[in-house]
């Protein structure tokens, strides 16, 4: 059926009910639709990361998101848009490294305006430019934790192109080249809103590419470990005895003979043992303290300044009252101590800034100092 007539053979079948025409799928006739079993290898692939998907969703919106099965279908790309609601959001988002094609999502515009309200605090409204970016941002959570799925099954890392979406009329949304390709439908279920139904399209190459690389990364058997034959020509067990280990120091020749026995083996030669030699670990050190310090930079301490202190009896402490005046241990014109969390770290004298009271460093508290209010 190359040219696009029938043969008598095939109208012949056609007349007799049954289903036994042979399709031309020669070269130039594109990529065969893929199997039953293919199809559910792929759906079950899917399915497997649904859970995850809809937890990031959650964590994203601030509300209990449930994505449903996936419903995986080969179907002629004429057909893809014929079901879906007159306001879409488009997103493009292709495969570009370990396994690459067209790839996107045809989101309703109104679970992308839900998404993106919760996501932005808002009760909802018109799908702008920072609603899309929040669905941007919400289809990448979804086609992340996909493409590390799909990359685990096929042994390879799979990258996605940033999501490139508009908002559309169904008539619009694009759609991979090609006569068919394969739609996976999700029901998402989001917590105290109404279901929708999310389309995720992959070209028919990149899906089949996707399932036979699985199968053939599952398909891969497990390493045999297989003992040589001996020089002989007889071939060795196939399970073989483990080797005996080393006699270290000759400890079997040696507390063999102590208690009577007879050594099993001949004692082996002491091991030449060496000191570890170490690598000066002084200046690495010292790049680690002043890195650790780094990090503490932007940390805010207490800062205080004390101008003096006293003791008092708890009865004059009781008795203090509006114009008393409490006598401190220091006299006038003396330094005052600066403190960082109550340690002592400089002195300094009182000074006026403008309406507010400062103090100018005079004197930087030793370190021995310093050490001793420590302790």
């Amino acid at each position: 059926m190359s040219d696009g007539s029938l043969s008598q053979d095939e109208i012949d079948a056609l007349l007799q009910g049954t289903d036994t025409i042979e399709m031309d799928t020669s070269a130039g006739a594109g990529p065969s639709p893929m199997s039953e079993a293919e199809r559910n290898a792929l759906q079950e692939m899917l399915r497997g990361v649904t859970e995850s998907q809809g937890s990031n969703l959650s964590i994203l919106t601030g509300k209990t998101v449930a994505i449903g099965d996936p419903n995986v279908r080969v179907r002629p790309v004429s057909d893809v848009l014929g079901g879906q609601p007159d306001d879409v959001v488009d997103v493009r988002v292709d495969f570009t490294d370990g396994v690459q094609g067209e790839h996107s999502y045809i989101v309703p515009a109104t679970i992308a305006g839900t998404v993106a309200g919760l996501m932005m605090g808002q009760a909802g409204g018109e799908l702008d430019e920072a609603s899309l970016s929040a669905v941007a941002e919400a289809i990448s959570q979804i086609t992340g934790t996909a493409a590390t799925a799909i990359g685990n099954r096929v042994g390879r890392v799979v990258k996605t192109a940033p999501p490139d979406l508009r908002r559309a009329k169904r008539q619009q949304a694009r759609v991979p080249q090609g006569d068919v390709c394969v739609t996976v439908d999700y029901p998402i279920s989001i917590e105290g809103f109404p279901t929708a139904t999310m389309t995720e399209i992959f070209a028919l190459s990149l899906a089949s590419e996707i399932v036979s690389l699985a199968g053939a990364s599952e398909a891969q058997p497990a390493p045999a470990f297989s003992a040589a034959a001996p020089a002989g020509g007889r071939p060795a067990r196939a399970a073989a005895r483990p080797a005996p280990q080393a006699d270290p120091a000759g400890f079997q020749q040696t507390f063999g003979q102590s208690f009577g026995g007879q050594a099993q083996g001949p004692a082996m030669a002491p091991p030449n043992v060496q000191p570890i030699q170490f690598a000066n670990l002084q200046g690495a050190q010292a790049g680690g303290e002043q890195g650790n310090i780094g990090l503490l930079m932007d940390v805010y301490m207490e800062m205080t300044v004390e101008l003096g202190r006293t003791r008092k009896r708890i009865k004059d402490i009781l008795g203090i009252g509006e114009g008393t005046i409490i006598e401190l241990d220091k006299l006038a014109g003396e330094p005052v101590d600066i403190l960082v969390n109550h340690k002592l770290i400089a002195k300094g004298e009182v000074v006026v800034i403008d309406e507010n009271f400062g103090v100018r460093v005079t004197e930087i508290v030793s370190q021995m100092d310093r050490m001793n209010e420590l302790t």
